[in-house]
């Protein structure tokens, strides 16, 4: 029967090979090294998710936000006459900081139907977010405008 003595397995054949020696007790400068390559590899994968994430959390606000003022503004674009529709531009004040409009009134144009087209106003409203415009939402509308008689 083998057992544990002191370091020495007892009932074997050669005792020093059970034995414990200091030099088999840590681990090697490369296994270290490789054990951090890992660890390192590891971490990168995650803060780049997290990254990832962050950026994919702030596309998904701004969508959210811009989808609501753009509505908020084409209920105030159909709520003017038709016939004062003009090209503006804008922000959303103190409220929404960064967040700008862009409004331009356009004539349709389709060849063959120019009849129907002289009473239809396309309507492009552009939201930018941003100093410089990184995101942008974009909705077209087109609006009937009655002909007034003269």
């Amino acid at each position: 029967m083998e057992y544990w003595r002191n370091g020495v397995l007892e009932g074997c054949d050669n005792p020093k090979k059970g034995q414990y020696s200091n030099r088999n007790l840590g681990f090697t400068l490369l296994e270290v090294m490789i054990a951090i390559a890992i660890i390192a590899i590891t971490l990168l994968a995650v803060f780049g998710s997290q990254s990832q994430s962050l950026s994919l959390a702030n596309e998904a606000k701004f969508s959210t936000t811009a989808a609501l003022l753009a509505q908020s503004k084409m209920a105030e674009i159909e709520a003017v006459n038709p016939e004062d529709l003009a090209s503006d531009s804008g922000d959303f004040g103190e409220n929404f900081p960064n967040y700008h409009w862009n409004l331009t009134v356009s004539d349709v144009s389709f060849a063959g139907i120019d009849e129907a087209l002289d009473y239809l106003k396309k309507i492009d409203l552009s939201l930018f977010y941003g100093e410089y415009g990184q995101y942008k939402y974009s909705l077209r509308l087109y609006r009937f405008v009655p002909k007034t008689k003269s």
